[in-house]
């Protein structure tokens, strides 16, 4: 059975945010994205041709069950969720948020979490001002679907001066293969706040002919002297498709961390960018994907440099497989009036097969004279003197050569801030590079 797809004119959006009683104002926004989405083209990610995907299976709206303790999650969710952890939670199944935690010191602060489409209703204002605003709905013919179909989605505020000691943790979790699988978080941290925030997208679908689609964004907003951090695993099944799309923009001395581990099975597109507003903000991204089978994948981190004095450093690390494919392109853009911006990147891809290919592409563009920025790409097999060294050592070669690529991998690995978390992607690893 083929996914059943949702067209993008106005009459069926408008259907679409009705059903879900959403306001007036939601419903036209989505009418007028669903228009563009007829119109705009896709998104044309370097060396990998997405016209060729199936990305016109957008599903059927298939919410999950609501529930109201953790027991009754489903026990793929719970199997990454931390039992012991007293912070806030949030997880979607499928088309629909189920289940909410928000632990009532955190409430008493002031803190916000919920559904999307519960924000929609409950902190109109709030989420108008932001929503789509970093990544636009008119991008292109991707974000446009989004904004037409964004189901469920997390909303977090941070109010200012409070700090979350604990990680917020979100869950998206699809099951379904038929279901219209399309979430959206918005994180808003208010002046001098902090948090981290763990978000983790999986599916189980067992045998299925049907695509599922993940069109994912993410919208970070860092006011002056925040700090956010923000982690992530993507494991889907391989009929599954990920596009992701991230973006934070800092204000005044605001801090944005990203730790990105993108180790779906199936065809990705993963596009992180920060956008440094504000006069001595920084960013700081860590990428790893590992790529095995036939997958091809397009893997590109950004920051753009508006406020003077902002710094950004970027680390992507990619292990290559069978016949999989990467393309990955580090961005730094330094805008006209950013003076004293330092931008730094780095894209490494290691080459585990004859047959798997890898292109690392750094990409400075420059518009301001005081300014530092640097770049450093490499493609290339295991270092035979380090595995050497350890086999000296008496490490056999093949656990020389495992030590060394999880030691590639560990800049992300070991700052995912949930135990849980961190130990999903290390069997995750452990299963694909096995």
């Amino acid at each position: 059975m083929s996914t059943p797809t949702i067209s993008f004119d106005r009459k069926s959006a408008a259907a679409l945010a009705h059903s879900k009683n959403e306001p007036s104002w939601l419903v036209a926004w989505r009418e007028e994205a669903a228009e563009w989405a007829e119109t705009l083209e896709l998104p044309k990610p370097e060396k990998t041709p997405i016209q060729r995907w199936n990305l016109d299976v957008q599903g059927a709206h298939r919410p999950g069950q609501v529930v109201s303790a953790p027991a009754e999650l489903p026990q793929a969710i719970a199997s990454v969720l931390d039992a012991e952890s007293t912070g806030a939670v949030i997880v979607q199944h499928n088309s629909s948020v189920v289940y909410t935690r928000l632990p009532e010191q955190l409430k008493a602060k002031g803190v916000l979490l919920s559904s999307l489409e519960e924000a929609a209703r409950t902190h109109e204002e709030l989420l108008r001002s932001h929503l789509m605003t970093a990544y636009a709905r008119d991008e292109h013919k991707l974000s446009a679907m989004h904004a037409a179909l964004w189901n469920g989605g997390v909303f977090l505020y941070v109010p200012p001066g409070v700090e979350l000691e604990v990680p917020v943790q979100a869950i998206l979790f699809a099951d379904d293969a038929e279901a219209t699988f399309v979430p959206h978080v918005l994180v808003i941290a208010e002046a001098n706040s902090r948090v981290s925030f763990v978000e983790n997208v999986s599916s189980s679908l067992g045998e299925t002919k049907s695509t599922l689609l993940h069109n994912g964004a993410v919208e970070v907003f860092a006011k002056a002297g925040a700090h956010v951090r923000y982690a992530a695993v993507h494991h889907l099944d391989s009929s599954s498709i990920d596009i992701s799309y991230r973006r934070a923009v800092t204000d005044n001395g605001a801090r944005m961390e990203w730790l990105i581990g993108d180790m779906h099975e199936g065809n990705t597109v993963s596009d992180t960018k920060t956008i440094l507003k504000g006069s001595g903000s920084t960013s700081d991204a860590k990428i790893i994907s590992v790529g095995t089978g036939s997958q091809r994948m397009s893997l590109t981190t950004g920051a753009v440099h508006i406020g003077r004095s902002s710094e950004s450093g970027m680390v992507t690390r990619a292990v290559m497989k069978d016949e999989a494919t990467a393309i990955i392109n580090g961005v730094t853009k330094i805008e006209k009036g950013a003076t004293k911006a330092n931008g730094e990147q780095t894209e490494r891809i290691l080459m585990l097969s004859s047959k798997a290919r890898g292109d690392a592409n750094p990409i400075l563009l420059i518009d301001e004279d005081d300014v530092k920025a640097g770049h450093a790409a490499s493609v290339g097999q295991v270092n035979a003197e380090q595995v050497y060294y350890l086999m000296s050592r008496g490490i056999s070669r093949a656990e020389a050569e495992r030590l060394i690529i999880y030691g590639f991998l560990d800049p992300v690995v070991s700052e995912i801030p949930l135990e849980v978390v961190r130990d999903q992607l290390q069997r995750i690893l452990e299963r694909k590079l096995g």
